[in-house]
């Protein structure tokens, strides 16, 4: 019933009637939780008491005030206070830079089809893999979790920049440091003790795992990745009911999807329900801040997809992101480079001469006195390498029509986070200060 509704809807706006073959198909599968667990990781995923010096959860840099995002370019993790673009550097502990690349949106990651994770794909379901996980970490670290969106928690309370702190700092970060991650004593095993030692969270857990298992780093993840994935499912936009056969689309958003499904080829790369196809393209993004670089590198480039493969084909290549909410996530790209959605989207038109015409003033960044964020684009040599690398041919599009996509774009928002949600907890069980 949902697909003749939608061809008669299509019908009445002739300039997208081209587009309709390539529209997706309104389902999805999502993955069920227990109600326990999603609780549980509720609290989990706004308590500092994950991050090695207490003082940074997983909501400071996806937070739902700025679109499960932080609302800036590159963000302040250890080393940081407040929240968003008011995030600012605390004297007493100031960050060595900022994290290397832009916090992603956090919506439907409890779709099925989400199997890649990271901007540069480094952690990925391969059935091939001990766990069925690909991960730079190692093999054995991959073991037990739950699913992707499970594992790749790993990753933020390990890095010295988002969670762990660095050096001497704490004992989650001497950990880190000598390279006990995983094993008994080393930086999961201090955070899942802490975590057991809050009487709340034992309980909780009991009612998870069972009361005479201990609780492990991986019961936290998988716990934290439940609610993730129930929190922000976000599939019903104005764009979902459309495609049931529900609503018709106002004229700019009809126009705006004929463009993306059609001459503008937004959807050759975003494709799909939740417009990506999960692949990795280079598009000539401006690269910003330190770039996810090793500590003993000098420069501040950021090899993308390559960093993963080690095939050249792959330099300067970023994973697809999705468009759902994509008018909550802002600053845009794998570095944030853009704090405005059109200057995205107009990146895309003509991605070289966007390049050469970048400037630093359409990112929003914190304040961090020692950064060096132009040194890319100061660099010839590194410019030259990003534009050589770009595969999007030149589109010319109105001003007019820019506006259509962008129209159709926020037809891909879902706000039901907002009203249905959780929300963000007044209090955790470590009595820790909440980021509200």
């Amino acid at each position: 019933m949902w697909r003749g509704a939608a061809i008669l809807l299509v019908a009445a706006l002739p300039f997208v009637a081209a587009a309709q073959g390539e529209l997706p198909a309104p389902e999805a599968e999502f993955a069920s939780f227990d109600p326990a667990q999603v609780a549980l990781g509720h609290l989990l995923f706004y308590d500092p008491i994950l991050s090695g010096s207490r003082d940074v959860s997983c909501a400071t840099c996806h937070h739902p005030r700025f679109g499960t995002g932080d609302g800036v370019s590159l963000g302040l993790g250890d080393g940081g206070l407040g929240l968003g673009p008011d995030r600012r550097v605390d004297a007493g502990n100031i960050p060595e830079q900022r994290i290397p690349r832009n916090a992603p949106g956090l919506f439907n990651l409890g779709a099925r089809e989400f199997t890649v994770f990271f901007h540069d794909g480094r952690l990925e379901v391969d059935p091939d893999k001990p766990g069925g996980i690909r991960t730079p970490l190692g093999a054995d670290m991959a073991n037990g979790f739950a699913s992707p969106l499970s594992a790749q928690s790993m990753f933020p309370v390990l890095s010295p920049d988002e969670m762990a702190g660095h050096y001497s700092e704490n004992d989650v970060a001497q950990a880190v440091r000598q390279g006990f991650l995983s094993s008994e004593g080393g930086a999961w095993d201090i955070i899942a003790q802490r975590v057991e030692a809050v009487p709340d969270y034992r309980a909780m857990f009991d009612d998870v795992i069972g009361t005479d298992a201990p609780v492990s780093f991986i019961h936290i993840s998988d716990a934290i990745a439940a609610f993730i994935a129930d929190e922000w499912r976000a599939d019903d936009s104005r764009f979902d009911r459309y495609l049931r056969g529900d609503i018709a689309l106002s004229s700019d958003e009809a126009e705006g999807m004929g463009l993306f499904y059609g001459k503008a080829g937004c959807s050759d790369c975003h494709t799909g329900l939740f417009q990506t196809d999960h692949a990795f393209h280079a598009i000539a993004m401006p690269q910003i801040g330190p770039g996810k670089a090793a500590r003993f590198e000098s420069h501040q480039r950021d090899m993308g997809r390559m960093r993963v493969t080690g095939d050249p084909a792959d330099s300067y290549a970023f994973r697809t992101p999705s468009l759902r909410n994509v008018t909550l996530t802002a600053p845009y790209g794998h570095s944030g480079a853009y704090g405005d959605l059109r200057d995205a989207v107009v990146h895309h038109l003509d991605p070289i001469g966007a390049l050469e015409r970048y400037t630093i003033d359409k990112a929003v960044l914190p304040e961090l006195a020692s950064a060096q964020d132009d040194w890319v684009r100061q660099n010839a040599a590194e410019q030259e390498a990003i534009a050589a690398a770009n595969e999007l041919e030149p589109i010319a599009l109105s001003d007019a029509e820019v506006d259509a996509i962008l129209s159709f774009l926020g037809a891909l928002t879902d706000t039901r986070f907002v009203a249905q949600g959780r929300g963000v907890p007044k209090s955790v069980p470590s009595g820790l200060e909440v980021d509200q």
